[in-house]
């Protein structure tokens, strides 16, 4: 039983390391084309990029699918990893708003968690 169990974890982990490396081959290609393409500041936030911290400049694909990759990179924008980041946030976000209704059910930035602490830790009177 054991060692089906390990041949079975190491064809899982030999399949995982191979998505990984196409992926990995996938992105730097249309990576490399972007950052010939366009200048290397984000499209959000206007900060520069060069040198070490072009690390931090990523490849958003506008219509999130990354297997579109037109070689004149019109479904791309370099955005750095805060922006990129929001931007796939902000999706998540419109789903979820998108299949609960654009009411909003849960707290707002006019709830306040701790209204009524005062009057709860306030010793009561004899």
């Amino acid at each position: 039983m054991a060692d089906v169990t390990n041949k079975a974890a190491e064809q899982r982990q030999k399949l995982v390391a191979e998505m990984r490396q196409a992926e990995q081959q996938r992105q730097s290609g249309y990576r490399e084309r972007a950052l010939k393409l366009f200048p290397h500041v984000c499209a959000r936030c206007g900060r520069e990029f060069e040198g070490k911290n072009l690390r931090e400049l990523t490849v958003h694909h506008r219509d999130h699918d990354h297997d579109n990759n037109p070689p004149d990179g019109r479904n791309w924008e370099l955005l750095c990893l805060y922006c990129h980041d929001h931007e796939h946030t902000r999706g998540i976000q419109s789903a979820r708003e998108d299949a609960q209704g654009s009411v909003p059910t849960g707290p707002s930035l006019e709830h306040s968690p701790f209204a009524g602490l005062a009057k709860l830790l306030k010793e009561p009177e004899e």
